[in-house]
């Protein structure tokens, strides 16, 4: 589509995150969610070494767990890379080590909120796979931008509820409940809800681009 820059859908996370400059009690998932998201992000080490001020060398220390880094450096990391710090930190409840992988359970949900009426919620565990998967709502009238953007890979969805109007390319479609979509994501494309509810989708992105 969350990603003129895919809304890239950068975010602002509602949960509640530590104060800046303390020491962290990180989980020993830090470093492999930095990696995870830095990969579906595209950016390299190097570019997200200049991003920070941090050295390649640290960063790879953090993303293999060998290093703990401050809190600071986890603010750095998550402007570098679009998101809000509390991305990185686990729910209070972490799911059983059997279901980490696999499952995601609805009251742990990654909850993204991009302030412009469009809210996502993350349904695969973790980037790591070839494909990203999303619940995403719009509020009536919400809408990706005026320009059509274009990005690597493919998506898919299906509308639950509402309203979706949609253009790929030279066509423009308005899609209803039930109604489901694919395309290439080189194509150009946006998005709006153009009805008075809010609309529900179930989306699919390949590769993760979150």
């Amino acid at each position: 589509m969350g990603k003129v820059q895919r809304l890239l859908r950068p975010a602002n996370l509602v949960s509640k995150v530590p104060d800046d400059g303390a020491e962290a009690d990180l989980s020993r998932f830090l470093g492999s969610q930095i990696r995870s998201l830095r990969k579906a992000r595209d950016v390299t080490l190097g570019e997200l070494s200049k991003k920070t001020g941090l050295s390649t060398g640290n960063l790879s220390q953090i993303e293999r767990n060998l290093s703990s880094p401050t809190i600071k450096a986890v603010h750095s990391i998550s402007r570098a890379l679009g998101v809000n710090i509390s991305w990185f930190f686990d729910d209070p409840h972490p799911a059983p080590p059997e279901e980490r992988d696999y499952i995601v359970r609805a009251e742990r949900r990654r909850k993204l909120d991009f302030g412009k009426g469009i809210t996502d919620e993350l349904l695969s565990p973790n980037l790591d796979g070839k494909l990203e998967l999303l619940m995403s709502r719009f509020e009536p009238g919400a809408d990706s931008g005026d320009e059509p953007y274009t990005h690597r890979g493919e998506e898919a969805g299906v509308v639950i509820s509402g309203q979706l109007e949609l253009w790929i390319g030279g066509r423009h479609f308005l899609l209803g409940e039930g109604d489901s979509f694919t395309f290439p994501s080189t194509v150009p494309h946006r998005y709006r809800n153009p009805g008075d509810a809010e609309a529900v989708v179930i989306w699919v992105m390949t590769p993760p681009s979150y």
